[in-house]
């Protein structure tokens, strides 16, 4: 005999376990009950339009990957407001108050409301975020802005910071002049790469390159490093920093490069290069120049590439080079 089964009531759906906790993590997205109270409600990648009542005080709120626009003005999250991959968040609250905030790969995120006051924030990849408010408490933890390509500036409010990780943030060309940090700040391939000094208030901070520490010397200085220093180098990280600072075209036309294929394509001659490593896989690149800008390019393929072509069809996403026939490569 078949016996129906009856759907679980959204007071079922919402009713807390024993912890506190409601976990709906995957559901398609139903309204909370009038007098809804927990301490910890994971709505992670919840289906639909998500729309939290006003009034909610919680302990950490789970939100990642779902397409909720904006939280309530009066919302109230104790300890983590967890809003990682949430693409359509265009808004948060003024007034904002918890201990750490995710909001990694909110595209949609332009500027961050005013009065927000955090300890941890991490908005890696918000390419689109640009705009600070004008009053804030964003301190004593660690700020992660890395791939925030928009963003031009950091507001002089912030911190003491443990760490600040600024990696890709390639239009931040300064730094607030009285900027405290007394753990470490990540810089690799941002604008703050090319400056000549930096504040006073960090002269004695541990600065990183890719998570790899440098010295300041090294940061404000990369024309100081030699060929030299970097073949003989044996830590294989802090070599790879090395030719990020000298940079990789000029190092692969002055370390006197194997040529292993040569040919042609719209842009005109490609070599592939090989340039053998002291402990690490040698360094290969493809050599060409953009048709449409003249540019030449130096472009790091895997260490088992045989010909210029294998090296192209890889880069466009092929493993076998015969698949790869395109009428113009750019």
């Amino acid at each position: 005999m078949n016996q129906s089964t009856t759907p679980p009531s959204s007071a079922d759906l919402f009713r807390p376990n024993a912890d506190g906790i409601v976990q709906l993590e995957g559901h398609q997205w139903e309204q909370i009950p009038p007098g809804f109270q927990c301490e910890v409600l994971d709505l992670t990648r919840c289906e639909g339009t998500i729309q939290l009542p006003a009034g909610l005080k919680l302990y950490e709120l789970l939100l990642e990957g779902t397409a909720i626009e904006s939280l309530p003005d009066d919302i109230q999250v104790e300890m983590a407001i967890r809003l990682s991959n949430c693409r359509e968040l265009h808004s948060l609250p003024a007034g904002l108050s918890t201990g750490s905030l995710f909001l990694q790969g909110c595209n949609s995120l332009t500027r961050l409301p005013e009065d927000l006051d955090v300890w941890f924030l991490d908005m890696s990849g918000c390419w689109a975020f640009q705009g600070w408010p004008k009053h804030a408490n964003i301190w004593a933890g660690n700020l992660n802005i890395r791939g925030c390509t928009a963003l031009q500036n950091l507001p002089a409010y912030l911190g003491p910071l443990a760490s600040l990780n600024v990696r890709d943030c390639s239009n931040l060309e300064t730094l607030p002049d009285n900027l405290k940090i007394t753990g470490w700040i990540d810089i690799a391939q941002s604008g703050l790469a090319n400056v000549k000094s930096i504040p006073e208030s960090l002269k004695n901070v541990e600065i990183r390159w890719q998570g790899v520490r440098i010295s300041h010397e090294l940061w404000l200085d990369p024309g100081s490093i030699q060929i030299h220093d970097i073949l003989k180098e044996d830590n294989a990280e802090r070599r790879r920093v090395l030719i990020d600072r000298y940079g990789q075209s000029r190092f692969m036309s002055e370390a006197n490069a194997e040529v292993l294929d040569e040919d042609q394509d719209a842009g005109g001659d490609r070599k592939l290069l090989r340039v053998p490593l002291q402990e690490d896989e040698p360094l290969v690149t493809l050599s060409c120049r953009c048709p449409s800008t003249g540019r030449d390019y130096f472009l790091r393929v895997p260490p088992n590439m045989q010909s210029c072509r294998q090296a192209a069809a890889w880069m466009a996403g092929y493993d076998n080079p015969d698949d790869y026939a395109p009428e113009i490569e750019t």
